[in-house]
């Protein structure tokens, strides 16, 4: 039996859930229909476990797991001063998502990057030209992306901000030629006037790397245009972010902060369907921090919105494997974007469009049968 007494100590307002046995194809719709498992946020997975846990008094990260009929029976019993939390969670972690952006999320959306700067991490200088960065923009959609997000300012760890004015310059035309082409454009921005300007210029979706907290007037601009956005974590700033972060948890703490951003969001007029939300790999983490975010990513379906992960050529890769430079990065992508699929998460953010493309049909080939 589950020893419910181990998360007694933790603050009732600060319980968070993560779905656990993932169950597919027909095992899934078996488990499901017998109501041994639920669907993983209405797609074609199944979890029929839960794992219930937060943070001590004392800052420990204390989790149990337990057979998902035996968290229902607990629930409907009382379950103690969690109840109601819990139960709202379970919910928000089965119901089926609404579409985001225009796209049904019952498979999954590949965000293709397009940077326009001098100086990312991985492509810093490839697509600086417009020209060149509309013609890569194009051939990400003949590779299959379906969102193209474009930024024209590095984030990489020790990068200097940049002034809006120059942001603007930079990304303005390649929105605009894109949009026009059709495509769905994100703008990967952290400044409000670029925002603006990106959003008249074509783009329908926001991607900002502060959870609108870098301009108190990002927030009301995008309540007022109704456009959807990409909240992500992100502990400091570029410059200094990568200085000996420390967390209790950091699977705890960044549920913590993107739920307060939710709310902050839907308080100011944005709909929660009109939500994503990015753990943001890197940002601000180290490789243990990395690591327990991905391997805790269902966790994330406990806010009740889409999950965007960009783990794509991250240096954590390399510090996993033998320290290959960003290009060479490959099959680790692809690793993680699977595994992360396979916890149902519904958006990769990534350079190789055909690659993943190609991984996420033969997974998803598989994981119906």
């Amino acid at each position: 039996m589950t020893d419910w007494a181990r998360i007694e100590a933790i603050d009732p307002d600060r319980l968070w859930l993560r779905p656990l046995g993932i169950l597919t194809g027909s095992a899934a719709a078996q488990a499901i229909a017998s109501g041994h498992a639920r669907p993983l946020s209405g797609g074609h997975l199944g979890f029929s476990r839960i794992a219930a846990g937060g943070l001590s008094p004392s800052h420990e990260s204390v989790w149990i797991t337990t057979p998902l009929t035996e968290f229902e029976g607990w629930i409907a019993e009382g379950g103690s001063r969690f109840a109601r939390r819990a139960a709202g969670q379970l919910e928000l972690i089965s119901a089926p998502r609404p579409p985001w952006a225009g796209f049904s999320l019952e498979r999954p959306l590949v965000m293709g990057v397009l940077n326009v700067t001098p100086d990312s991490f991985s492509d810093g200088g490839r697509w600086w030209n417009p020209q060149d960065a509309i013609a890569h923009g194009r051939a990400l959609l003949e590779a299959g992306a379906d969102i193209i997000d474009i930024g024209g300012e590095s984030t990489r760890p020790g990068a200097d901000p940049l002034a809006a004015g120059e942001e603007i310059r930079r990304i303005e035309p390649v929105v605009r030629a894109l949009a026009e082409a059709g495509a769905v454009v994100s703008i990967d921005t952290r400044h409000k006037a670029v925002m603006e300007a990106a959003l008249d210029a074509g783009a329908r979706i926001v991607n900002d790397v502060t959870a609108l907290t870098g301009n108190p007037e990002s927030l009301p601009l995008i309540a007022q245009r109704r456009a959807p956005v990409v909240l992500m974590h992100m502990r400091g700033e570029p410059r200094t972010m990568q200085r000996e972060p420390v967390y209790d948890s950091p699977l705890i703490e960044v549920l913590e902060f993107l739920g307060a951003r939710i709310r902050a969001c839907t308080a100011a007029g944005v709909p929660r369907e009109h939500l994503a939300v990015d753990p943001g790999i890197g940002f601000g983490k180290l490789v243990l921090h990395n690591l327990e975010l991905l391997a805790g990513i269902g966790g994330f379906h406990s806010l009740g919105c889409a999950i965007v992960l960009g783990v794509s050529r991250k240096s954590t890769i390399a510090r996993l494997s033998r320290g290959e430079p960003p290009q060479e990065r490959l099959p680790g992508s692809l690793a993680a974007a699977l595994f992360a699929l396979q916890q149902g998460v519904q958006i990769l953010r990534v350079h190789d469009v055909a690659e993943t493309r190609q991984a996420v049909a033969v997974w998803g080939a598989l994981t119906s049968s």
